[in-house]
């Protein structure tokens, strides 16, 4: 018998992962970055690979190396690399690092010559979300450096890239000057004899609503799961994931009673309170106490209260509830139940946020349709 868990369904994978392929004649990168959005990285990335997925995307060196030693051997980009890290271990593994300033080439670099063998390189330029990526001024002396390199046999440059600050809202301005400054530096690197067999810029939204983005490789994301970057739209989309539990204590209180810490909420009559063992330590955001939503007995109820560490309370009122009822905080919501979009706007966030909360330690994923 189960307290609590995550269900994720990977055929949904698959069939969003095929959906996202069909609609691009670019290559398709997976992101599997932070343990597959919540929904656990390596079977996210067998059932993307599966549905013909090209290369696998991840933030760190260390789930890129996760990959590997699992055995996966499609082409893994990794791109958020701090000083000091095992590069060789990474290029001896044949994983695909990013540079965005000459240090970190000088890293890679340094990397290649203890590997013993070229290092792949994506090199990113910033086009305007001045996060990662060289500056339109220090992107020519990447490229300078980046050419030497590859000159000497030390690197490949496999890619360059960039991200979009803003392709969740179609047809914000910024999309088009972001365009602009890659195509300038492309041109630039070409102008340096870098000439990439990977040109990418796509993440979901662009994947979906700009095809002109596409170049040669897309790099969706939380489209992958099923959910939407760009809110009131679904794309033919199907969301993988489930979060519910079963109630653990069904009681009967009184009219004006204040219900957990800081008694934020008052029965306003006689009711019965279920509490639900799920909290912010299982992924619930604080910030939606006495606003997520969880069905529980066929009706969509607000929680009550605060959001505990380890547990919420419904109001049910006089609505038959036992221990062992299941609640339901979201899914697909082909039953009626919440979605993680339903509860992103609850919480005043994105659904991004609500999915990778979950599947933690305590709470088990339990996949449906695995090979």
């Amino acid at each position: 018998m189960w307290q609590a868990e995550v269900r994720i369904d990977l055929d949904a994978i698959r069939e969003n992962v095929a959906r996202l392929r069909a609609g691009t004649s670019a290559e398709l990168m997976a992101v599997v970055k932070a343990d597959g959005y919540g929904h656990g990285m390596l079977p996210a990335a067998r059932a993307a690979l599966d549905a013909g997925a090209d290369w696998l995307g991840v933030c760190t060196l260390d789930e890129a190396l996760t990959l590997r030693r699992a055995g996966v051997t499609a082409p893994v980009l990794a791109w958020l690399l701090a000083p000091g890290l095992p590069l060789h271990e990474g290029v001896a593994a044949n994983v695909d690092l990013s540079a965005a300033s000459v240090d970190q080439l000088d890293e890679v670099l340094t990397a290649a010559g203890r590997a013993g063998h070229p290092a792949r390189v994506h090199l990113k330029v910033d086009t305007g979300l001045a996060r990662g990526g060289a500056t339109a001024a220090d992107w020519p002396v990447l490229l300078e450096a980046a050419a030497k390199a590859q000159a000497d046999g030390t690197i490949e440059v496999v890619g360059v890239w960039s991200h979009f600050a803003y392709a969740d809202a179609p047809g914000h301005p910024t999309i088009d000057r972001q365009l602009a400054n890659f195509h300038e530096g492309l041109a630039l690197a070409e102008r340096w004899g870098v000439r990439p067999r990977y040109r990418h810029l796509a993440n979901s939204a662009a994947t979906l609503t700009r095809p002109d983005t596409h170049f040669d490789l897309v790099r969706p994301g939380l489209a992958v799961y099923g959910l939407s970057p760009v809110v009131g739209e679904r794309y033919g989309l199907r969301p993988a994931m489930t979060a519910r539990a079963r109630v653990m204590l069904a009681k009967r209180v009184p009219a004006g009673q204040g219900v957990s810490y800081g008694h934020t909420y008052t029965t306003a009559q006689e009711t019965t309170l279920a509490v639900v063992p799920l909290g912010y330590a299982d992924g619930i955001p604080r910030h939606a106490s006495n606003a997520g939503p969880i069905q529980l007995g066929g009706r969509v109820r607000t929680i009550a209260g605060r959001v505990c560490m380890d547990q919420v309370v419904l109001d049910c009122g006089d609505d038959p509830v036992v221990a062992g009822d299941v609640a339901t905080l979201f899914g697909p919501g082909d039953g009626g139940e919440p979605t993680a979009d339903d509860w992103a706007e609850a919480a005043g966030t994105i659904n991004y946020e609500i999915v990778t909360r979950f599947g933690g330690v305590r709470v088990p994923r339990v996949y449906d349709g695995a090979r």
